[in-house]
Parts: C-alpha cells; structure tokens; sequence
C-alpha cells in the first residue's frame, strides 16, 4: 500500500497535464493507466500528425448539456498556453486549413513533451496497472490495482470515454462516476461515420473512395451556416471531416442537407458548356463519377444549355441540398469521440472537482464536453487538466 497526496487514473492527454500541474505544487503524484506506454491516445491522434488545438476556439465548438461549463477551464488555459509551452520544449507546430494546428515532428514529440513535463516535476508511473476497484476511505481514496495498491488525498479521472476501444478505451471512469452518485449521461459515438439508409447505400457504394468539398446542414443544429469541410463517400454510407463534425449533432430521424458545390453558381456551371452533356458539363465542378450517377438517379440528360427550367432548378435544390437521412453510425468502435459523460452539473467549472464527493476530480472525455473535430478535444484535455492541477 503506497501512500500519495494525488492518483491520477489515466496516461492521456488530460491526466498527463494534470499530474504535472500537481506535482510542481508539491503534491506526491502517481499516474495510473492500463496501457504499458503513456499518451497512447495522443500517438495516433490526426492519423500521427497529432492535432494539438485550433486557433479559433470557441465555447460554442463545444457540445454539453450546460453549454456555459467549459467557459472557465478554456478561458484558465487557452491554446496560446499550450502553444507556448510546446515551444519552451521545442515543439513546433504548422497551421491547417480551419484554424487546426499539429505538431510539425507528429505526434511522438508532443507526448515526449508531455513526459519531460510530468518526469521533471516528479511524477510516478503505475503503467500496466488494470484498475479493479476504488473506493472513498475517511480521509481520501483507496485505489486498488492488478498488482498494487495506493492510498490518497484526490483522485483524478481523466480514463476518457469508450470511443476507440482498440486503443484500450473503456468506460471505467463512466462506472466510477456513477459508484460515487454523480449522474452519467448514456455515451454515444461522436466524430464518427454515418451510415446510408437503405435507398441511398448503392448510390454512396458506387462512389466509394469519392471525396470532395462540402457544406452540410443538420436539421435541427446550432450550426446554421453549416459545416464547411471535405465529405469521404464509403460503401456504406459517409465519412470524412464535415461528416463527422455533422455526426456531433445528429440525431435518429434528422436529415442531412449536403451542399455539394459550396459557393459555386449552377447556372454558370452549365452555361459555360452549353452543348455538352449535362453530366460532362457538371464534372467540370464535380467528380465526374458522382455527376454522372446523379444525373442518372435524376434522369437528367441532354445538353447543358437546353435543360428545361424546371429541371435546371430541380438540379440545383439536388446539388446544394443534397438529402441524406442517415439510418445510424458506425458506432463507438469507429468514433473518435465520446458524446454524453459525467454530468458537468455535478463538477465545479473552475476546479473539475465534484461538488458531492471531496478530493475527486473529473478530467477530459470522461466528463460530459465533446468538441468539434479540429483540434477542440485535445484542447479541452488540456484545460480541463490543467484547471485540475491546480487544485488537486
């Protein structure tokens, strides 16, 4: 039985600030994580290019059922705080299209930043450790591990959400939260794949592999100017970035309008071709695979410049409002994200400590504070870690 001041349960990206802020305060800090190597997460975060946050955070880029939670965490620890301490640690980062920022090295030197961090300030590593019980004892928490066990003033959940469970995500923390009474709202995949319906599965199989820019709207959102981004067509459905920004909203039964040419007059798209094919004028602006097949669908065909009126307008509803009614998601095997978590109802927005239980502090995905794809979840990680830190 080894006593600590703090046990931090999880190595990701929220229990790696965490535990450091901790530690440089003095505090007896141990991390505790299932997985053999920490950051594991973080490794494989933008494909390895590790998106590290975006330039234009924003609290609306954030869904909660208390939309005002993330305010404090966010305004405590901005991305300028995180960017800056890559750079003491000689972390570059290079700038996306939509404000995202990545580690120019990838993701290996963020996390060895992160572990520099950690190491120097003191921190203690318990890697490997399955977790099989906790509990409140007089004075703090007893944490019982495979082959240890620890004694402590402040618990930190930062273990995530069930997202990704072949990188070893679980829903630990979401039983943990609801042992100690705090209510937990159900975890549904976000950032995730969103399947045809059954009318539309042949369209999207037949251009599979089709990626192009464009403009969704999801009924019932807060999004109203849509999502800007580019849309992957797969042979069961749709995926790329704007699909899974738009599955964060979505609902069973809500509708998908796709703007397929965001920006782009149809009008002028087809007189400029008048005497060619309808489907071959199209593909000037469009993939020519999905030109041809919507025209097909739509039975649109002779030339460009001789598409009767009511046609040409129909076309134009189709293309900037493409309709998609998705009959699901690929689920949390294929999310990226979790939606639902710890109610933040229950979390002080200024400590991430719980109002009902003492000394216990929720971190990162656990809790119930999704953000959009670009960047917006690392930096949650960060913040929500940091605000920890500080009081733990």
């Amino acid at each position: 039985m080894t006593h600590y001041d703090v046990v931090v349960l999880g190595a990701g990206a929220s229990g790696l600030v965490c535990a450091a802020q901790c530690a440089k305060r003095g505090r007896r800090v141990v991390v505790v994580d299932h997985a053999d190597r920490p950051g594991l997460k973080v490794h494989i975060s933008g494909g390895g290019r590790c998106n590290v946050t975006n330039r234009r955070v924003r609290v609306e880029d954030y869904i909660c059922a208390n939309p005002h939670f993330v305010k404090s965490a966010l305004a405590q620890y901005p991305p300028e705080r995180f960017l800056a301490f890559l750079a003491v640690h000689g972390v570059e980062t290079v700038e996306a299209d939509h404000g995202r920022l990545f580690g120019a090295s990838g993701a290996g030197a963020v996390v060895d930043a992160l572990l520099r961090e950690a190491e120097r300030a003191g921190v203690s590593w318990a890697l490997g450790e399955s977790l099989r019980e906790v509990t409140a004892t007089a004075n703090g928490f007893l944490v019982h591990c495979r082959t240890r066990s620890f004694v402590s003033r402040a618990l930190v959940v930062a273990t995530g959400g069930p997202a990704w469970p072949r990188i070893g995500a679980t829903d630990f923390g979401l039983r943990l939260a609801k042992q100690f009474g705090l209510r937990v709202f159900p975890a549904r995949p976000g950032l995730v794949p969103l399947r045809a319906s059954e009318d539309l599965v042949g369209f999207c199989r037949e251009l599979s592999g089709i990626s192009l820019p464009v403009r969704v709207v999801v009924e019932g959102a807060r999004v109203p100017d849509g999502i800007e981004d580019a849309l992957l067509f797969t042979h069961r459905g749709i995926s790329g970035p704007a699909t899974l920004d738009a599955s964060l909203y979505w609902r069973p039964g809500r509708h998908l309008a796709i703007d397929l040419l965001p920006g782009w007059d149809i009008g002028e798209v087809l007189a400029q071709a008048p005497r060619r094919e309808v489907r071959n004028a199209l593909a000037v602006a469009l993939p020519a695979r999905l030109a041809e097949l919507l025209c097909r669908h739509h039975g649109w065909s002779g030339q460009a410049g001789s598409l009767p009126k009511k046609q040409r307008l129909t076309l134009e509803q189709v293309i900037h409002g493409f309709p998609f009614l998705p009959s699901g998601t690929e689920g949390l095997d294929k999310a990226e994200a979790t939606l639902g978590g710890v109610d933040t109802d229950g979390v002080s927005s200024k400590t991430m400590e719980t109002k009902a239980v003492p000394g216990l502090y929720f971190t990162g995905e656990v809790l119930d504070v999704t953000g959009r794809l670009g960047g917006y979840n690392l930096q949650w990680a960060w913040s929500s870690g940091f605000v920890a830190g500080q009081w733990a």
